[in-house]
This record gives structure tokens, sequence and C-alpha cells, in this order.
């Protein structure tokens, strides 16, 4: 068998031709507060997965952008690949296809399976966990084992026509200064970004040794993009290891299509794999439809306001919504836990997005 390599632009354009417009959200249960409650055997919640994918699937929804963890798969990989399968089961009754996502470098670089902690009262996003943990980051001991994990998860569905591709790592240069600034939870190594650097190459080549049928990609979030040597070296790890390329914007539309532009000289499908902030002016009345005419496919962080709180604002880490604080707007999240709409009119946009589709 010849070695894997990076998908030509040429490759990655015709796979890109023969999908559907892609929309979607970040996915996380209302009653998870990160990936490992999603996923744990204990905490496993077919029938509300069942019920809150039945609403994306109402709004047009295609596709979902889902967060799997290295610990996991050292917990229990057999139940672990299982579980993978149901969740993908229950997406293909809907018709959507999800991203999933390997490791990520957001939130508590200390996390442990078992019972969850309770979501941190007003308090954005509070509970979710880094994959791997830096204590495995840094200890080269513990790479075999992250290794196994990638194999194993790719190549238990490389050939899954259920899954659309691979997010290999998210924002893997975030060291959460904004949400660990003012002391919340525990601090980031110093050297954090020195281990990703070497370790991210490592991970595209342990998932492409898998030969998966899906494409490959890392998101930009930050830093200048207009020319490809201003890009920071893991960046240009992101960016020349990439099949799709991928980035995330909360900002105004002039903004979010500048970023676009900037990505157009790579010859490759976009994707933004988060946005819609409403508090920042990015919303879904004025970013689908532009995304739409520049043929970037949408993943709108959070979808039901739950455990995870995100539709409380980021100044909540310096400043949380207690003591009848509350938000002027919802940052982020479509439903609330009974599905009603936070906005219905939001909803008439997805509307006219699936009714304008052949």
């Amino acid at each position: 068998m010849s070695e894997p390599k990076l998908w030509t632009a040429e490759k990655a354009n015709q796979w890109y031709l023969q999908q559907p417009y892609l929309i979607g959200a970040n996915y996380l249960p209302a009653d998870a507060i990160n990936q490992l409650d999603m996923w744990q055997a204990e905490t496993f919640d077919i029938k509300r997965m069942d019920l809150e994918l039945a609403w994306a699937e109402s709004l047009g929804m295609n596709t979902m952008r889902v967060f799997l963890h290295d610990l996991l798969w050292a917990q229990d990989s057999e139940g672990f690949k299982r579980r993978i399968d149901i969740f993908l089961t229950l997406c293909a009754q809907r018709n959507i296809r999800p991203m999933l996502v390997l490791f990520d470098s957001c939130w508590d670089p200390y996390p442990e399976l078992g019972s969850q902690r309770a979501p941190m009262p007003g308090i954005h996003n509070s509970g979710w966990v880094q994959g791997p943990g830096a204590l495995a980051l840094a200890d080269t001991s513990q790479h075999q084992r992250l290794e196994n994990y990638v194999k194993g998860v790719v190549g238990a569905f490389t050939h899954d026509p259920r899954v659309l591709l691979w997010d290999v790592w998210n924002e893997p240069d975030n060291v959460n200064i904004m949400s660990y600034g003012e002391g919340h939870l525990k601090k980031e190594p110093a050297d954090k970004l020195k281990h990703v650097e070497a370790l991210l190459p490592k991970v595209f080549g342990w998932v492409r040794d898998m030969n998966p049928d899906q494409p490959l990609t890392s998101g930009l979030w930050r830093g200048d993009w207009d020319t490809h040597d201003n890009l920071e070296p893991i960046h240009k790890i992101q960016v020349e290891y990439s099949d799709v390329i991928s980035f995330h914007n909360y900002e105004v539309p002039d903004v979010f299509a500048g970023r676009v532009q900037s990505l157009v000289k790579y010859n490759r499908p976009i994707f933004c794999t988060e946005y819609m902030a409403r508090g920042m002016g990015n919303k879904f009345d004025n970013i689908i439809p532009l995304a739409k005419s520049l043929n970037v496919a949408l993943y709108n962080w959070g979808f039901v306001a739950g455990k995870s709180q995100t539709y409380i604002p980021w100044d909540s880490w310096q400043n949380p919504y207690v003591g009848g604080r509350q938000p002027e707007l919802w940052f982020h999240d479509i439903f609330h836990t009974d599905g009603k709409p936070y906005d219905a009119r939001e909803i008439d946009v997805f509307n006219a997005l699936k009714n304008s589709r052949p």
C-alpha cells in the first residue's frame, strides 16, 4: 500500500463539490458539561441526543462538530467505539454527518475520568476539559497511548460514510489566557506550545496512517493569516497538513469576510468551524447568507443551553453572572432545554436557507 499523503487541492475540491451546502453546530447534549460527560457509559444519554438531533434536522442542519477525548479510549476502548457507532447511527437517521474532533487545547488542562464537576455558577463553559491534558502532553511516555487512541478511533471509522471529516486538534495554540487569567480553574504549563508544536505533526501522521476516506483539518483562530510567511509555526503546521482549511471567527461580517479572503489563496474548501456570538455582532442573519455566498461551511458554537452555560458571555470568566446579573443577549446556543428557540426569527434564517436548496 502506498504511503498516505495530503490530499491534493484538486481532490479536496472535488470532494467538496460532492457535498451539500454544509451547516451545523458544535454539539454537546444539554445534560453534559464536557466531552467526558457526553461519552462515558454512565452519562451517555441516547434519548436526549436523539431528541436534540431531531431539532437540528428541523433546522436543515446536515453536520455537527463533536469532540472526543483520549481518556475515553484509555478507559474503555471497545465501549467508546460502540457509543460512537450508536451516535453516528442517530445522526444518520437525521441525515447528519458529524465532524469528529480528536484533541483540544481549550479549558481545564487536567482532565479526569469519572463524575464531572457541576457547572460553576454564572460562568461560560466552566467544565470543559483539554485532551490531551497537560500531563500527557509533556510526558512522551504517554504519547504511545495517544497514538493508540488516534489510530484506534480513526481506524474504526476510516471508511465509514457517516463520518464527514476529522478535525485533528481544536485551537492547538490556545493557552487560555482569558479564561484562566484571573485564577479560574488551573494554570497552563509555561511550555505548552513547545510540546504542541512537536506533537501536532505526529497526530496528523497517525491519522493519515489509517488512510481515512475523510479529509483532515485543524482550524486557525487567531493571528495574521494574510501571507503564509506571517503564520506562526503551529499555524503553518495546521495549514500545510490540512486537506481542507478551517478557521474560527466571532466578529462582524466584514471581518469574517476578510478572514475568508486571507484563506482563499490555499485553493481548498473552507470551513468555519466556530462562529456566532450575538453580543459581538456575529449572528445567524448576517453570517449564514454571507458564508453561503462564499461557499464556506458553517458550524456555530452551541446548540442547546445546558450545563455548558455557553449562552453566558465570555466576560463571565472575570465577572460571573450571579446575584441577579443576567446577560443582555444569549451569547451562543439556539434552543432552551425544552426545544423552544431563544429567538424565533433565527429559525426563519435557517428555514430560508433550507428552502433555498435545490
